[in-house]
């Protein structure tokens, strides 16, 4: 094997890849009149690749999603706590420019985001969060046991 070179980025790359993300997060979303809605769910589901948020009514309906993947994250970037704040500040104007006021957050998945997912979603400051539920499934028994081996 040759020399591994290690790519560096010029700052008016980065100034790019951050303008391209920033760019992503504003993104309008049409809101129709009939999907007014006061109070929802906040689902946020972290794993180990990507971390996605989806904006649910009282009943379950989607209104809205965003994942890390969706605002322009590629790659390990994707499964970063950093990517996971940018995800949850993202669904968190949503949700304002929605009208809602008062969420449920529910947190699923073991991801490296989960807490700045959350800590973002409240640094908003305008959404009222009355619960915060975690429901990541967690098994009774596990899978069967392999036979055990003959001689």
């Amino acid at each position: 094997m040759g020399k591994k070179r290690i790519i560096q980025k010029t700052k008016e790359e980065l100034l790019a890849e951050t303008e391209k993300i920033e760019k992503a997060t504003k993104k309008e979303v049409a809101v129709l009149p009939s999907r007014k809605v006061r109070e929802g769910k906040i689902y946020i589901s972290t794993s180990y690749n990507n971390t996605l948020c989806s904006l649910t009514d009282a009943k379950g309906d989607v209104i809205t999603w965003v994942s890390a993947g969706s605002l322009g994250f590629k790659g390990t970037r994707k499964s970063t706590p950093f990517a996971a704040s940018k995800v949850g500040r993202t669904i968190a104007e949503r949700a304002v420019k929605m009208g809602v006021k008062r969420v449920a957050v529910f947190l699923r998945g073991i991801g490296a985001g989960r807490e700045s997912a959350l800590r973002s979603l409240a640094g908003l400051g305008e959404l009222e969060i009355s619960s915060i539920k975690d429901i990541t499934p967690l098994p009774h028994n596990g899978c069967r046991p392999p036979k055990p081996k003959r001689n």
